[in-house]
C-alpha cells in the first residue's frame, strides 16, 4: 500500500512511523527545508492529557468580553476580513455550555490519553530522545472562582480514570519548589501526575530519522499546489511541479488543511488560532520549573527542558498572520517573571505559530467522503500531546485494524449532522 502524507509537522510525521511500521510505503511532502518547522516548531512543550480542555468552555463568552479590554488577556480578535472567521466564531461560542463541554472533553481526553500511552511504547521500542520529562502538570489558580471551577474538570478526571491532585498554597511549593519565590498570588492547583513534557521538534526530528531507516521518503521545500480526484477517489496530486500518485492520501498540513481541501468540496471547519512562545536558557536553577506549570489567569505555560525554559500561550484569531508583536512578548515575560524568574528572558527566542483548532477542540481523525482521502488535522494547541494517537488511530482506520479505543465523534461526519 503505498500512502502520501501531506505535511511534515509532528501529526505528519508520527502517521508515517505507524503506517510504515504497519508496512505501507509512505512518503510525507513539506513545503519547509525540514519537519517540524512551523506549528510544531517550537510550541509550549507539555504532553497534557489531563489538561485536554476545550476552550469553548461555560462562561467563556463572558469572560471573553473582559480579556479584549485588558493589556494582558489571553486571547486577542481582529477581523481578517473573510465570513469563516465570523462562522468559526459562531460554531465555538454553541459549544460554550456544560454539556457539550463535557462531551467534547471526554472526545479530547479519550485521544490523549491514548496519545500518552502510544509516545511511551514508542520511546520503549526506538529509543527517542527529546529532553523528555514525565513530572506531571501543575495548574495554577490566582482566584476562587478558578477554584470553583476546577470541581468540573475532576468531575471528568475522574470517569476517565485520570489520577489527579488538589493543592493548596503550600502543596504548589512541595510540587514546583521555586513557586516559593514566586511573586504572584497563588491560591492553589491541580496536579496531574502522569503529564510529559518534551521538545516537539526535537522529537518530531529524531523520529524521522528513524522513519527514513523504516522506508519513508521525505520530499522537502515542495509545495502541494493541487489535488487530482474523480468522483469519490483522489487521483494524485501536484506537488514541485510533478504529479504523483499513491493508494491512499493523508491530509496533515494542519491550519493550511481547510484551503487545499475546498476545493474537493470538504468544508474543514478547521481556523488557524496564533500563538506565540519563548525559549530561554536557565541560569538560575532554584527559580526554573522542574515539569510545566499552566498559570489558569493568563493561559499560558511554562515548560522545563534539560537546560531551558520554553513559554508558551496566547490566542489570536487573526488569520494567517504570522507577525511578531511585541505586546505579546510582554505578557509572556510578566508572566514568567512572576512564577519562576530563572531564565535569560532578555536573550530568549521569540516565535509565534498557527494552531489548526476546531470549534469544539476536538481533531478530526477518519476517513472522508473520498474512499482513499483521509484526515488527521485540527488538533489545536494538543497537537504534541495528541499526535502518536492520532497517528496510530489513522493508521488503523487505513490499514483496516481494529482501532484500540472508540472512534465516535472524532472524524467529519460530526460537522455533518
Amino acid at each position: 500500500m503505498d500512502i502520501i502524507i501531506l505535511g511534515g509537522g509532528v501529526i505528519g510525521t508520527t502517521t508515517a512511523y505507524y503506517l510504515a511500521k504497519a508496512g505501507a510505503k509512505v512518503t510525507v511532502i513539506d513545503r519547509q527545508s525540514d519537519v517540524a518547522m512551523e506549528t510544531s516548531f517550537a510550541n509550549a512543550g507539555q504532553i497534557s492529557p489531563g489538561y485536554s480542555t476545550p476552550w469553548a468552555a461555560p462562561k467563556i463568552p463572558q469572560k471573553a468580553v473582559k480579556w479584549l479590554m485588558q493589556k494582558h488577556a489571553p486571547l486577542a480578535i481582529r477581523p481578517d476580513g473573510t465570513s469563516f472567521q465570523m462562522t468559526w466564531m459562531r460554531q465555538m461560542l454553541a459549544n460554550c455550555n456544560a454539556i457539550r463541554y463535557q462531551i467534547n472533553k471526554e472526545r479530547m481526553m479519550r485521544i490523549s490519553e491514548y496519545s500518552r500511552d502510544c509516545i511511551g511504547t514508542l520511546r520503549n521500542e526506538i529509543g527517542v530522545g527529546y529532553e523528555h520529562r514525565t513530572g506531571g502538570t501543575v495548574q495554577l489558580f490566582r482566584k476562587p472562582a478558578q477554584i470553583q471551577a476546577m470541581h468540573l474538570d475532576t468531575k471528568v478526571l475522574e470517569e476517565c480514570g485520570v489520577p489527579y491532585e488538589i493543592l493548596d498554597a503550600d502543596g504548589l511549593v512541595n510540587a514546583e519548589p521555586a513557586l516559593a519565590y514566586a511573586t504572584a498570588p497563588l491560591l492553589g492547583g491541580l496536579r496531574l501526575p502522569n503529564d510529559e513534557t518534551g521538545d516537539c521538534n526535537l522529537f518530531t526530528k529524531r523520529l524521522a530519522e528513524h522513519c527514513t531507516s523504516l522506508g519513508v521518503t521525505f520530499k522537502f521545500d515542495t509545495n502541494i499546489d493541487n489535488i487530482i480526484f474523480e468522483n469519490q477517489t483522489i487521483k494524485g496530486i501536484i506537488a514541485g511541479g510533478e504529479t504523483l500518485t499513491a493508494d491512499g492520501y493523508v491530509m496533515a498540513m494542519g491550519s493550511y488543511s481547510r484551503a487545499m481541501l475546498l476545493p474537493l468540496g470538504l468544508n474543514l471547519p478547521v481556523y488557524p488560532v496564533k500563538g506565540y512562545s519563548l525559549t530561554a536558557d536557565i541560569i538560575d536553577e532554584t527559580k526554573a520549573p522542574i515539569s510545566t506549570v499552566l498559570d489558569e489567569t493568563y493561559k499560558i505555560a511554562i515548560t522545563r527542558f534539560d537546560n531551558r525554559i520554553r513559554v508558551g500561550g496566547m490566542a489570536e484569531l487573526s488569520g494567517f498572520d504570522l507577525s511578531l508583536n511585541p505586546a505579546r512578548r510582554e505578557t509572556l515575560e510578566m508572566v514568567t517573571k512572576s512564577l519562576f524568574d530563572g531564565g535569560d528572558l532578555p536573550n530568549a527566542k521569540f516565535w509565534t505559530g498557527l494552531r489548526p483548532m476546531t470549534p469544539d477542540g476536538t481533531p478530526i481523525i477518519g476517513a472522508t467522503k473520498f474512499d482513499n482521502l483521509f484526515i488527521n488535522t485540527g488538533h489545536g494547541t494538543l497537537g504534541w500531546t495528541m499526535a502518536c494517537g492520532s497517528g496510530k488511530l489513522l493508521c488503523d482506520i487505513i490499514t483496516g485494524k481494529q482501532a484500540e479505543i472508540s472512534l465516535e465523534g472524532l472524524d467529519m461526519s460530526r460537522y455533518q449532522k
